[in-house]
């Protein structure tokens, strides 16, 4: 790593942790010389990847982090700041003008074709990817999951068919308010500071849309959410009707992975407080499944995942291997 950071010119610089996210990655803010960098280390994960996506966006004129430097596993990337719109929503006018912004980004990405060579959200593939909500949450709550994990796959295919394509945008998967910065030096949809899409796809429009205002993290209030809505629909050339079902059915399939991956996190990676986090999503995928369009898996999900009760949720933390 130090010759990595001597070549890049970085190697007499201070370095400070930052806060990292649910993947292995690990993350440290340099600083040097009154400037500053980020370093990401992911022995596991795809820099190349992460590197290749980052100029995509940033040739669309897109704030993701300039790649500075790169060798394998690590990357020294440009410091957007600290700007979190999550931290800086601290009122409703103020959370307005920043989803919107988030908005303003993904509607300049959807003007332009994915990235090649990344994989493709068909419906196959985001029904399968929904096992994690029956073999982690609700096995570990305590339920046989396992029981109506591929009836629950098999008939979330075809509404996902109906209402999750086409796939013909990239979609980065996380985007959440804490993965977007709010860069006010900049102009229109580059103020959106973009951190976290090296796991993107290629998907429906809706998806990305769905993620920012169904946040597991934080309540987006209920008229910012509805403004981001009215204004991708206003400035795009989406139907009303179908693109408001795709965002409740693209919901559902996000919320009941999501589900799955903070049960395993706990379970596998001794992250507790991911679990604290499951009544929001519970909430979100039951709001979901209220569209009409969702009425088969529905009844499924009804019989096949617990609610996350105190004694469900103490059960999965109780999953958390000991230090």
């Amino acid at each position: 790593m130090m010759k990595f950071l001597d070549q890049a010119g970085w190697g007499h610089a201070s370095a400070k942790p930052l806060a990292g996210d649910a993947s292995t990655r690990q993350y440290q803010r340099l600083s040097l010389n009154g400037k500053s960098a980020i370093m990401m280390q992911d022995s596991d994960g795809d820099v190349d990847l992460f590197a290749r996506l980052s100029r995509h966006l940033t040739g669309l004129g897109l704030s993701a982090p300039l790649i500075l430097a790169q060798a394998p596993g690590l990357l020294l990337l440009e410091d957007l700041g600290d700007g979190l719109i999550a931290n800086l929503a601290s009122d409703p006018d103020m959370e307005k003008i920043l989803y919107l912004t988030a908005v303003d980004a993904l509607l300049e990405l959807h003007q332009h074709p994915a990235p090649p060579d990344i994989p493709i959200a068909s419906p196959q593939t985001l029904a399968q990817m929904t096992d994690l909500a029956f073999d982690c949450y609700a096995a570990g709550a305590g339920a046989d999951g396992s029981a109506y994990r591929d009836q629950a796959i098999t008939a979330f295919i075809p509404i996902l068919e109906k209402h999750g394509a086409p796939c013909n945008v990239m979609i980065m998967r996380d985007y959440h308010a804490e993965n977007i910065l709010w860069l006010p030096d900049r102009k229109g949809a580059a103020k959106a500071g973009l951190l976290d899409f090296q796991d993107a796809l290629v998907g429906h429009r809706a998806y990305d849309l769905i993620s920012l205002i169904e946040d597991a993290r934080r309540d987006v209030r209920p008229a910012t959410a509805k403004a981001c809505i009215d204004h991708y629909l206003a400035n795009s050339s989406q139907g009303e009707t179908g693109f408001r079902t795709s965002l409740s059915v693209l919901g559902a399939q996000r919320n009941l992975r999501i589900l799955g991956v903070f049960a395993r996190l706990a379970a596998t990676r001794g992250k507790p407080h991911y679990v604290d986090l499951i009544p929001r999503v519970w909430a979100h995928l039951q709001t979901d499944l209220q569209h009409p369009a969702l009425a088969p898996i529905k009844s499924i999900l009804d019989k096949a995942l617990p609610p996350p009760t105190p004694d469900v949720l103490q059960r999965l933390k109780s999953l958390c291997p000991t230090p």
